[in-house]
């Protein structure tokens, strides 16, 4: 793993709770970087996710997008890089927002 992942992986998971003890990525676990957008620098949790869903990306509920209560939309890149295994393995762009 080089430096520059090291500090994503010091990042917040999306989905754990801010007052959390540990808000932080968990060994052995596959991530995708949410980038842009209400959730920019998260990452995801993508460890038992199957191909197609990969590449639908994901609808994700936040208070903090256009919508307060709607969701953020993130997608993969077309032809982007997919890392097999723990750690940050691609990114996810955002793409809108929906109530």
């Amino acid at each position: 793993m080089d430096r520059d992942e090291e500090q994503l992986l010091r990042g917040r998971v999306y989905g754990h709770d801010h007052d959390d003890p540990d808000p932080g990525p968990r060994r052995g676990q596959t991530y995708a970087e949410l980038v842009g957008g209400p959730l920019d620098g998260l990452l995801l949790d993508i460890t038992s996710w199957r191909a197609e869903e990969f590449d639908e990306g994901a609808a994700l509920p936040t208070e903090l997008g256009r919508f307060p209560g709607g969701r953020a939309l993130y997608e993969p890149v077309p032809g982007g890089s997919r890392t097999p295994g723990p750690g940050v393995s691609c990114r996810f762009h955002h793409s809108g927002d929906t109530p």
